[in-house]
């Protein structure tokens, strides 16, 4: 499928500057474009990945993708989306953040070959700029009266805006104007909030690069779920990509408990699976949506993209072992990833415990009588198998690892003993 067709397809595309050219160039040549990211913490969220998921299609598609991280734009803050001023981070800070990011990004992209990425960091070049030049070489060609109709400037005149994110615009329509001139780039994609900035570097170069210079924009939906709640949130908080952030077990499991309603809306945004492969997991949602093959596709997809096949295998395994209560082959490591919410109980400098005394102290049940009940009715199981003997003692045998015993009572309820 042509590339546009299949970002429309996928409902990726929310604007373009210019649909029809943009067209023509794809269908000439292989192009350069960009997406960036400032880098306001130390991991992306799953909130950021649309756009640089839809840079990678142009990469599969045989143009180069440039991926920015913006470490002199994430020192002023983008007033986008904030209804008071970001809280200015240190350059120590925003370099963490940058190599942070940088390392993320790096599992998205091929960075070999002919259309290999390209990775920048627009502190390289703004850094160097002293405020005089700022002001001649780039703050003469944008009217105030043109930066006061953005939206991300507009809606933040009443609750005030500082000239530091005033000036943000100006900064990354910098970026796309260095980009264009040193690298060919000739289309930024963002998100749609981003549309402002996009269209403030067209304008820049429009009018300081080469007569007849020519550059595009598009920018990418919001993603949102059929519920109406903020898609990549959870209890716990974002779905970060940062391993240490988000276990991969806990990002597989995301994905895998999408809502039917939004699952192939996301295949489409978030996978790489072709269109026939997508619309054979939407009849099997609708044929057979007990099987879940939408869900587990999603999540494997993802899982694998964003922390490579060892992990993925890793959180099935766990998934699978949580599932069917057989837990015993799981090692320590894995039981700390899978069971990181589940409620626990600590033992010290006991060699031998009471199966009910544990039950009680562990407060996974209220009585000795309960916990009596329990085990005689087979509902107490300890590293998936079921004990029934109540005055079993648990030793050193029933510690995985010397570490950890996980209790089951009942189907799903869990407990972990820490030793």
């Amino acid at each position: 499928m042509e590339l546009l067709q299949d970002l429309k397809w996928r409902g990726v595309v929310y604007q373009q500057t210019d649909e029809e050219g943009l067209l023509e160039l794809l269908n000439k040549e292989s192009i350069s474009l960009y997406c960036g990211v400032d880098p306001t913490a130390d991991s992306m969220h799953i909130g950021h990945l649309l756009p640089f998921l839809t840079l990678r299609r142009f990469q599969n598609h045989g143009h180069r993708p440039i991926v920015l991280v913006g470490g002199a734009t994430g020192l002023i803050g983008d007033p986008s989306g904030k209804s008071e001023e970001r809280k200015l981070q240190t350059l120590e800070d925003v370099n963490r953040n940058v190599q942070g990011i940088q390392k993320q990004l790096q599992q998205i992209y091929n960075f070999e070959g002919e259309n290999g990425a390209i990775m920048v960091n627009n502190y390289d070049w703004t850094s160097k700029l002293d405020v005089v030049s700022f002001l001649r070489d780039f703050g003469k060609h944008v009217g105030v009266n043109y930066m006061l109709a953005k939206d991300t400037i507009s809606s933040r005149l009443e609750t005030g805006i500082s000239f530091t994110e005033f000036t943000y615009t100006i900064l990354q329509a910098m970026d796309f104007l260095h980009l264009y001139e040193n690298h060919q780039c000739k289309l930024q994609i963002g998100g749609s909030d981003q549309w402002g900035n996009i269209t403030t570097g067209l304008e820049l170069i429009r009018k300081m690069a080469d007569e007849g210079s020519k550059a595009y924009g598009l920018t990418i939906p919001l993603v949102t779920k059929a519920d109406g709640t903020k898609f990549g949130k959870t209890e716990g908080g974002a779905i970060w990509l940062d391993p240490e952030k988000t276990s991969p077990y806990e990002f597989y499991q995301f994905w895998i408990n999408t809502a039917d309603a939004d699952v192939v809306k996301y295949l489409k945004f978030f996978t790489f699976l072709s269109k026939e492969e997508i619309e054979a997991l939407e009849i099997s949602l609708q044929e057979e949506a007990h099987l879940r093959k939408a869900q587990k596709a999603l999540a494997e997809e993802m899982t694998r993209l964003i922390h490579g096949e060892e992990a993925l295998q890793q959180a099935i395994k766990i998934s699978q072992a949580l599932f069917s209560g057989e837990v015993k082959n799981l090692s320590a490591a894995e039981i700390k990833e899978g069971f990181k919410d589940v409620p626990s109980y600590a033992v010290t400098g006991e060699e031998e415990l009471s199966l009910v005394e544990l039950l009680v102290s562990a407060k996974i049940v209220s009585s000795k009588r309960q916990a009596r009940e329990d085990v005689n009715n087979g509902a107490v199981s300890i590293n998936g198998e079921r004990v029934t003997d109540t005055s079993y003692v648990l030793s050193a045998v029933d510690r995985i690892e010397d570490q950890f015993t996980i209790i089951r009572r009942g189907k799903k309820k869990y407990f972990l003993i820490k030793y």
